[in-house]
Order: structure tokens, then C-alpha cells, then sequence
């Protein structure tokens, strides 16, 4: 019985202690000691509406009902803050002193709205001006004050840039800012919802009454968005915005990191970010928002790239200058495919059509650049390429590749490409080829194995269109082709003109040959060519006709020049036409074209043979006329004189002679 009886009084003590301090809480004057210091510390009013209760669990203070803070007089967004209530923390020591000092501050869903202008006003620079300057006459500044725990519960941010047009909406925030010391570090730590995905953030700047002025000040912070981390140990300013340090990113959920910033989520092609994309280095960020990172190393899907860049803001868009030297690089994901892929069957050694899959160059436009790349090989997919280096200019969307260095199939390849987004797609060059083999490098490009050789090719082109297919349909240009030995491979044109037979084609059918050279046009993706040689061991030959690179089609005429004569078909040369498509090519030995050319042939020596005779009975003509001339006239037709002019040149004579007369007798009888 005793022991309730204490119980109880104990119990009666407690309930007398708590009802003291909670007749020690004044309320009002918490609540107004707190809108009186925001007052002071920014220039702006904070308008507590309804009651003000005092607590006691779990920390001494006060709670308030809904709060707002205005926004500036340029915005239309409306309250700068407003939350359902605030709780505000205040030390027991300090209050039986009669001293109300708030330790802690926390805001029940908040939603917070911070702005920027268009003329560049930041709402947040409470008394600043335009730009976000910060004076000694500015609200706040200068002055000393703590806060042990600043909290923020379920709250919404938004941040709008008047300027850019950048939105950027934050959800399901909780946050907590510690403030031990005015001139102390300061931390906070947070978590909020961004575009569906979770967004993390831990930070610390030392010396916050210099952070509150925008002094540079040694700051880390890391930052979690989705599968993405990003950490930063240095320095940092913010009046200007200015940062120095270590950089570390492992970007695996690039559209979460853009969601964050209010942009849209860059597609990336395999190769270059994809999957998996890092970069670490030392990063500098200049008042003028230009970035430097130096010792790079970045990593995307596997291809490690290592250097220096720089990303300077621009007029109409930023750009991007770089020194980079990579590792084994493998980028099928920028030509779409894996290799050798065109859309079609390869079973029959050559591809069946190109790829219609639309290219989409659109990220082309967003930066300029200006990079130097150095790499052992480069894996484009269809194209395979050893020791490279080349520099990359974009410029409006059009990017020009300067081939430095590229091994590639045995040989070299140098020159320049272009690739120009500007108002669509078009692609050219001005390559030159030399010592490739072309077996392997045609298998790769067009699906094409069965012309093997090497040598050299100079190609200048240029197509239009949004598609492969589109592209080799529009291409123009012209170019050489010089080879050595080697063979194309399906057919034996030496077989076939010895024995006037198109059955050698097939399976292990070849004709080989010791050279093999010519120039080519190209218009509206057809290639024209009419001087091509080859010379064979057994068959000497010319050609011309048309490849459809397009259409992939063959229209092509052979004609043989000298041909051995080993099976007593007497060296018989008979033209050999291919027509069809390159996957199935079709052979056929020009018969009709042998009869045409020695009816033509015939025609030519008739009509040349009546030339002479009208040659002859010319000259015959004209003998007799000049010697009745010499004999009834005596004019003697001189070398190299025409009839007509002997006669006249005689008739002048003549008249010189009679004249001379004339003037002698007239002369004697005077």
C-alpha cells in the first residue's frame, strides 16, 4: 500500500513539474522570437496563422499552426514557402534564465519554391539585387546565430529558372541541417523523390558565416540519384559559383542524374555510356561556368578513355575540348550494328540490302567540340580499324573527322569525314585507301568477301538521307582503285572465255588475276566505270558498266583483249555480261554482242573503204586537170598549191607581163 502511495505522489510530482514547464513555455514569444529573427536574418516577414502550442514531448517548445514565408515581388509563383506548421525547439537552461533560445526548427510539409528571374534575381538572396549580389547591407549578413537541428518533414521543392526555361521538382523530401557553431562547419543530409526515382544527399561546408557571405569554403558533398552516385571533396564558392576538387561519378542511371537537373535524358549509343558510364578527375568550375577536369579517367560500357576536358558555355551552345587517350574501343552501338550486319542474308557471301533503321544524329547540336583521340583499335561494328588518331571538330551540328592515323585491314586510311546533321542527314569524305586488303574490309562495310586482293582506293563521296539504305541510294562521287594480286571469287572468267561456256560459276570457281585497276563516277548511288583493266595469267581484259551500290545490282560488261589459247577453241573472245544483284549475279557470254560488234566492224571497213576510193578518184582528177592546165595554159601546179591558186598566181603573172610590156614601148617611143 505504501508503494502506491509513493507511485502516486511521484506521478503527482511529474504532472506539477510538467504543467510548471509548461506554464515557463511562452508561447507567443517563442513564436515570435523566431519570426523576428528570420525577420533579421533576411528583410522578410514569417506569418505564423493560428495557435501557438507549447510542448514538452519530445523536446521543450512550441508548435504553431500554418506558416508562410512571400515570395519577391517579381514572382507569380506564389508564397516562397508554406507549410502546414512549425515546430521550434528552444533550451530549458536558457529559458529558466529568461532567455528564449531556439535550438531547433522543423517544418511539416513544406512546400518551397525558389526562383531565378529573367533578368537574373534569385528570390532566395533575400534583399540582394539582380544577379544575386551580396553586400554587408544585405539582410542577414554579418550576423552570428545557431541552430542545432533544422528539419524538414514530407516537403516539395521546385526550382525554376526563368532564364533557361529549367524546371527542377522535388518530392517526399526529408532533410535535416545542422548549424553547431556560426563560424563552424555546416551539414545537412537529405532525401527526396525525383521524377520516380530516389533521390540522396550528404554535404558539408566548413566556416558557414563565410559560406552565408558566398566565400570559398572547403565543402563535400555526395550525391545519390537513382543507381547514380556523385562525390565532390574541395572547395566551394558561391557568390560566384565556383568550385575546385576531387570528382568522382558513377553515372549508371544517367536519366535519373538528368531528371534532377531538368533536363531530358540523353540516349546514349553502346559504347559510349549505355550501360555504365564514370568519370573521375580533378574538376574546376570558373565564375564564367566554364569546367576544366584534368587527369581524367573515364569509362563507359567497358571503353576507358583518359585526358583532359574542357566545357565552355558559348552563344547558342557549349563546347567541348578535349585530349583523350583510350584503350581498345569498342563502338558497334554508332553504326547500329555488330559487324558486317546490313539487314540481309550473308549466306550466300554477300548481304541482301542495307539497313533501313532510322539514324537519329539530333544530339549532334547540342555542343560543339574540338577532341583529339588517340586509340589502339576501334571496333565500329562494320568496320574494324587498328592504331587510330584523328581530331574531331563539331561545329552547328556538323562533324568533321581528320584522319591522323588509321590502320586498318593491312593498310591505311587517311583523310576526312563528315557527318552533317544540319536540316537532316548527310555523310561524305575525301579517303584515301592504301595496302588494304578488300576481302575483309568489303565484308565488313557490304556483306562482300569474294573480291580478295589489296591495294589502294581514293574515294571522295557524299550521300543524303536518315538511313543507311537512304544514304547509299543518294551517293555521289568518283574515285580510283588500283590492286595487285588476288582474286574474285564465284565465277572463272578465264574458264569461261576459253571455252565460250558461262557454266563456271559456283562454289570454288575463281578467277585470278595479277592487276586489276580503274576509275569510277558515282550518281544517284549508281557507280559508272569504263576503263577498267585486268590483267590474268591466262586472259587479258577490259570493263565497263554500272554497280548499283543502292540497289546492290551488277550490270557490267567484260571484254577479253588477249587470251592464251590452251583447248583449240582458236582464242575465240567473246565479251562476258553480269547482271542481277550482287547476292545472286548472273553470267551470260555476249554472243549477240560478237555479231553486233562485227556487223558494226564491217560497216566501219565499208564505209572506210569508200572513203579511200573517193580519196583516190580525187587525186586522180585533179593529176589530170593539172596537167591539161600545164599543157593548153602552161600552168604548172607548184607543191603544196591547189589548182585554183596555180591559176591565179599564173594569171598574175601574166598580167605582170603584158603590163611590163606595155611600159617598155611606151617608154622606146618617147
Amino acid at each position: 500500500m505504501r508503494w502506491i502511495i509513493r507511485v502516486g505522489l511521484g506521478l503527482a510530482v511529474l504532472v506539477l513539474l510538467a504543467a510548471g514547464l509548461l506554464a515557463l513555455v511562452p508561447g507567443d514569444r517563442v513564436a515570435g522570437a523566431a519570426a523576428a529573427k528570420f525577420e533579421s536574418l533576411t528583410g522578410r516577414k514569417l506569418v505564423l496563422e493560428g495557435s501557438v502550442t507549447p510542448t514538452l514531448w519530445p523536446t521543450l517548445g512550441v508548435k504553431t499552426g500554418p506558416v508562410t514565408i512571400a515570395n519577391a515581388d517579381w514572382s507569380d509563383e506564389g508564397p516562397m514557402l508554406k507549410a502546414d506548421a512549425l515546430t521550434i525547439d528552444i533550451n530549458l537552461s536558457a529559458l529558466f534564465g529568461g532567455e528564449v533560445r531556439i535550438t531547433g526548427i522543423e517544418a511539416v510539409r513544406p512546400q518551397i519554391i525558389l526562383e531565378r528571374s529573367a533578368e537574373g534575381q534569385e528570390n532566395w538572396v533575400f534583399g540582394g539585387k539582380a544577379g544575386g549580389t551580396v553586400s554587408a547591407q544585405t539582410p542577414g549578413v554579418g550576423q552570428a546565430y545557431a541552430l542545432d537541428k533544422g528539419v524538414i518533414r514530407e516537403g516539395t521543392f521546385l526550382f525554376i529558372d526563368h532564364q533557361s526555361g529549367r524546371r527542377v521538382a522535388l518530392d517526399a523530401i526529408e532533410a535535416e541541417v545542422a548549424i553547431p557553431e556560426f563560424t563552424g562547419p555546416v551539414t545537412l543530409t537529405g532525401t527526396a523523390v525525383s521524377g520516380g526515382q530516389a533521390v540522396g544527399l550528404t554535404a558539408t561546408a566548413g566556416v558557414y558565416s563565410a559560406f552565408t557571405e558566398g566565400r570559398v569554403v572547403p565543402f563535400q558533398a555526395a550525391l545519390t540519384a537513382g543507381g547514380s552516385t556523385v562525390t565532390f571533396d574541395g572547395r566551394l564558392g558561391t557568390k560566384p559559383l565556383m568550385a575546385e576538387g576531387a570528382l568522382a561519378a558513377d553515372m549508371a542511371d544517367v536519366a535519373a542524374l538528368a531528371a534532377l537537373a531538368g533536363a531530358g535524358a540523353p540516349t546514349l549509343p553502346q559504347g559510349l555510356g549505355a550501360d555504365s558510364l564514370s568519370v573521375k578527375g580533378q574538376l574546376t568550375l570558373a565564375k564564367d561556368g566554364a569546367l576544366f577536369l584534368r587527369g581524367a579517367t573515364i569509362v563507359a560500357d567497358g571503353n576507358t578513355l583518359s585526358g583532359d576536358a574542357d566545357l565552355t558555355p558559348g552563344g547558342a551552345r557549349p563546347k567541348l575540348s578535349a585530349q583523350l587517350k583510350a584503350g581498345p574501343l569498342r563502338l558497334a552501338g554508332l553504326s547500329g550494328g555488330t559487324g558486317g550486319d546490313t539487314g540481309g542474308d550473308v549466306s550466300s557471301g554477300v548481304a541482301e540490302g542495307w539497313s533501313d533503321d532510322v539514324i537519329d544524329v539530333s544530339d549532334l547540336g547540342a555542343v560543339d567540340m574540338a577532341v583529339a583521340l588517340v586509340a589502339p583499335s576501334v571496333d565500329l561494328g562494320q568496320l574494324k580499324l587498328g592504331p587510330t588518331g584523328l581530331k574531331l571538330t563539331v561545329e552547328r551540328a556538323r562533324a568533321v573527322f581528320d584522319i591522323r592515323e588509321m590502320a586498318a585491314y593491312g593498310g591505311q586510311i587517311t583523310g576526312e569525314f563528315v557527318v552533317n546533321g544540319r536540316g537532316g542527314l548527310s555523310v561524305g569524305g575525301n579517303l584515301g585507301f592504301a595496302g588494304l586488303q578488300m576481302q575483309p574490309l568489303l565484308a565488313d562495310l557490304a556483306g562482300y568477301d569474294r573480291l580478295v586482293g589489296s591495294g589502294n582506293l581514293d574515294l571522295q563521296f557524299l550521300g543524303v538521307g536518315n538511313s543507311v539504305e537512304a544514304i547509299m541510294q543518294s551517293l555521289k562521287g568518283q574515285g580510283t582503285l588500283e590492286l595487285g594480286k588476288g582474286e574474285l571469287r564465284g565465277f572463272d572468267l578465264g574458264g569461261m572465255l576459253r571455252t565460250l561456256d558461262a557454266g563456271f560459276v559456283g562454289e570454288g570457281q575463281k578467277t585470278t588475276f595479277d592487276g586489276l585497276a580503274g576509275t569510277f563516277t558515282i550518281a544517284d548511288g549508281v557507280l559508272s566505270n569504263s576503263d577498267l583493266k585486268l590483267v590474268a595469267p591466262d586472259v587479258t581484259a577490259s570493263g565497263s558498266g554500272e554497280v548499283g551500290i543502292g540497289a546492290r545490282t551488277l550490270d557490267y560488261r567484260i571484254r577479253p583483249t588477249a587470251l592464251a589459247e590452251t583447248d583449240g577453241t582458236g582464242g575465240v573472245m567473246v565479251p562476258l555480261l553480269i547482271t542481277g544483284t550482287w547476292a545472286a549475279p548472273k553470267f551470260r557470254l555476249d554472243l549477240e554482242g560478237i555479231a553486233r560488234e562485227k556487223m558494226e566492224a564491217e560497216a566501219r571497213a565499208l564505209e572506210e573503204r569508200a572513203r579511200a576510193a573517193a580519196k583516190e578518184a580525187e587525186a586522180k582528177a585533179k593529176a589530170e586537170l593539172e596537167e591539161r592546165l600545164k599543157e593548153e595554159l602552161g600552168v604548172e601546179v607548184l607543191p603544196g598549191e591547189t589548182v585554183e591558186d596555180a591559176t591565179k598566181r599564173r594569171a598574175e603573172e601574166a598580167l605582170a607581163e603584158e603590163t611590163r610590156k606595155l611600159l617598155e614601148g611606151f617608154l622606146q617611143d618617147n
